[in-house]
């Protein structure tokens, strides 16, 4: 087993409750238009963000603050809509709030990723099934996010 395997997350996400692990992971995450791509005739989403090592932090006080590229995969994905979010910036840094699902009555879930300045990628599929896995080594960053209350 390669030093990326022992460090890296790797998650699935078959119902509301996976995804809500996926999400507190995801939060604070950092990802550019050119990092996301909907695959329509694969029906599968994938974003690669930078996203902030909340484990580590939790771990204790004098531990490092890190980041690690990690892939986020959607499958079985109908369409995916988009809102405040200029896909012409490719280097545009987006940062991930939150993640919701929503089962709706067309039998369908409204997946929503929230980014800071009122973003918002839905991702409407027919089931959750959801990925993350980290990839590459981390690196240490500066600060942790902070969030006003």
């Amino acid at each position: 087993m390669s030093e990326n395997e022992k460090i890296g997350l790797k998650l699935i996400a078959n119902n509301e409750k996976d995804f809500k692990v996926i999400s507190a992971y995801l939060q604070d995450s950092i990802v550019t238009i050119r990092d996301i791509v909907f695959l329509k005739k694969n029906k599968t989403f994938i974003m690669i963000v930078n996203r902030f090592m909340w484990e580590d932090v939790e771990k204790g006080i004098f531990r490092d603050n890190k980041r690690i590229r990690c892939a986020i995969k959607f499958e079985t994905v109908l369409q995916v809509k988009k809102r405040n979010i200029n896909q012409k910036n490719k280097n545009k840094p987006l940062e991930c709030l939150a993640l919701e699902t929503l089962f709706t009555k067309e039998k369908n879930y409204y997946t929503s990723i929230f980014f800071a300045g009122d973003g918002i990628i839905t991702i409407i599929s027919e089931v959750i099934d959801v990925s993350l896995k980290d990839i590459g080594e981390p690196w240490k960053v500066k600060s942790s996010p902070v969030h006003k209350i």
